[in-house]
């Protein structure tokens, strides 16, 4: 193994661990939790930990809360590449090619971004332990030599696990404060494809060919990547994509529409939470564990088979999502009607038209979802006749909010003025008018299931700005609306740009997002100054 730090520094670790043990102990979650909340997360007046035997620990609202408030800001425990990534520096986490032209560690032989990466010798990012067990591993060579893509992802998997492991070593205490994280151990157990995947490409990985079995039993290692699935975070500005652990942001529930909202900083990784909208007093305080804008049957997926449980949240109980119909599919029997699933909660559920008899099985649902989502990927993500294209050719199949289709539109609102050949210089009337649609029916599904103060409401905000001022410009100096319609359009550009300037300008400095708040600003400015 890498070499241990001095006695001396290795005594203090071990004391602080001890400490720390002792005082977890003493932790009765299921009886007085608020009074021990400062093991886990600092006292504060905003929230309390609570415990259920439903949802174990969570977070309450200790009083009324207004939007946008500073909930949680803290360091990573560690940081590390994501599990089925894309190869990435291991010491910045931005994207790197697999070539002989590509940087490299000079010891290792993992590929970084470059000699000046500012991640390396650095504790979120690639240290000398996890440098020198690499090399003496020889995995540098190996991730260079094999082929299988899955192979190349299972290496990278690795990282984040061997990270923690390390730490038992070299930072005991940090190491003891991860393990006070939920694993799920006996229910993944029970999961043969999962525990099969976990047992031959981490854990005899590690214990065989990394020669760690003396070190690292078996059930430790299962442990580890327990706690990793369950209370990871996916971060990640300006290209670079990692998953974390943070000592208590963890311990917020889960809710397909969230009363919270969080950032990283794309220097020091600390995770930012503030309230996305108001939050009443002992109002649970929630994330989303699951990617916001995709149908009840796939989320729930998802979030069992990464969290190991089923959400039963309001929106997952309404076969109408609220009343945005993102799962909702064009009945192909009578043309007219929607098919919903007669109970979003049973995945099994028969999916039923609100306009005739048809019945089609949620086997047949899923096949067909696949199949478009598989057709959906293999569009590159500029191609903007592509993505007309499927929208047109599959819209006949989904309804106007299925959550494809908001992809799709999601991805046309954002390059629609900013690529070659569509810049907004050079569109035409009709580009900027998909452009003002598309922004708008999106953002009227956001309003219901991100409202408030969300990252993507305001980034909706601030494209839909542009192509409204370019088509008032233009039908005002044709004659086409009056001098009272052209203004009523620019007061509704100015809250536009206010409220897109306030959401993103909560983003980390430096962030794309936060300089796309100062933008906003600016125009706000500029709007105003006229």
């Amino acid at each position: 193994m890498p070499g241990n730090k001095r006695n001396t520094t290795k005594k203090k670790s071990s004391q602080r661990a001890h400490n720390l043990n002792t005082r977890l102990q003493q932790l009765s979650l299921a009886n007085d939790t608020e009074k021990n909340e400062d093991i886990l997360l600092p006292q504060s007046d905003k929230y309390r930990i609570t415990y259920s035997d439903q949802y174990g620990r969570y977070l309450l609202a200790k009083r009324n809360l207004p939007a946008g408030e500073l909930l949680i800001t803290e360091k990573p425990l560690v940081v590390g590449p994501c599990a089925s990534g894309e190869p990435v520096c291991l010491g910045c986490y931005k994207p790197v090619q697999l070539t002989a032209l590509q940087y490299r560690c000079p010891n290792c032989k993992w590929p970084l971004c470059g000699k000046e990466c500012p991640g390396v010798q650095q504790p979120y990012g690639h240290s000398a332990w996890e440098c020198e067990l690499l090399q003496r591993e020889n995995t540098g060579q190996r991730l260079h030599t094999i082929t299988p893509e899955d192979k190349i992802k299972n290496l990278y998997e690795l990282i984040a696990i061997v990270r923690i492991l390390l730490m038992k070593i070299h930072e005991t205490d940090q190491y003891q404060r991860i393990r006070l994280m939920e694993s799920h151990l006996e229910m993944r157990s029970q999961n043969s494809d999962l525990w099969q995947h976990y047992e031959e490409n981490i854990v005899q990985e590690l214990r065989e060919r990394w020669h760690l079995s003396n070190h690292f039993t078996a059930e430790e290692i299962h442990t580890v990547c327990g706690i990793l699935d369950v209370n990871c975070f996916e971060i990640g500005q300006n290209t670079a994509k990692a998953r974390a652990l943070y000592p208590g942001a963890f311990l917020l529930a889960h809710d397909c529409c969230p009363n919270t909202a969080h950032t990283d900083n794309p220097d020091t990784y600390e995770i930012i939470l503030r309230t996305s909208r108001s939050i009443k007093k002992n109002e649970s305080i929630t994330l989303s564990y699951a990617y916001t804008l995709q149908g009840t049957l796939k989320r729930r997926d998802f979030i069992q088979k990464s969290k190991l449980f089923w959400c039963c949240c309001q929106r997952c109980t309404d076969p109408y999502e609220l009343g945005t119909d993102c799962s909702a599919l064009t009945c192909s029997c009578c043309q007219r009607g929607l098919l919903r699933s007669s109970n979003p909660l049973v995945q099994e559920a028969e999916w039923r038209c609100d306009k005739c008899d048809f019945i089609m099985n949620s086997q047949d649902v899923v096949k067909l979802l696949e199949k478009l989502n598989n057709i959906l990927d293999s569009i590159d993500v500029h191609d903007v006749e592509g993505l007309e294209n499927f929208m047109k050719r599959y819209s006949i199949l989904l309804g106007s909010n299925h959550y494809l289709l908001l992809y799709v539109k999601y991805t046309l609102c954002q390059i629609y003025g900013r690529i070659e050949g569509y810049l907004l210089s050079d569109m035409s009337l009709e580009d900027l008018k998909r452009k003002e649609k598309y922004c708008r029916e999106f953002l009227q599904v956001v309003n219901i299931l991100q409202p408030g103060l969300s990252k993507l409401r305001g980034l909706i905000m601030y494209e839909l700005h542009a192509p409204i001022i370019m088509i008032s410009q233009h039908l005002c100096s044709q004659h086409l609306i009056t001098r009272k319609d052209f203004n009523k359009r620019l007061r509704e550009v100015i809250e536009l740009l206010k409220e897109s300037s306030l959401i993103l300008q909560m983003e980390p400095k430096g962030s794309s997002d936060y300089l796309m708040g100062l933008a906003a600003e600016e125009g706000l400015k500029q709007l105003e100054g006229n």
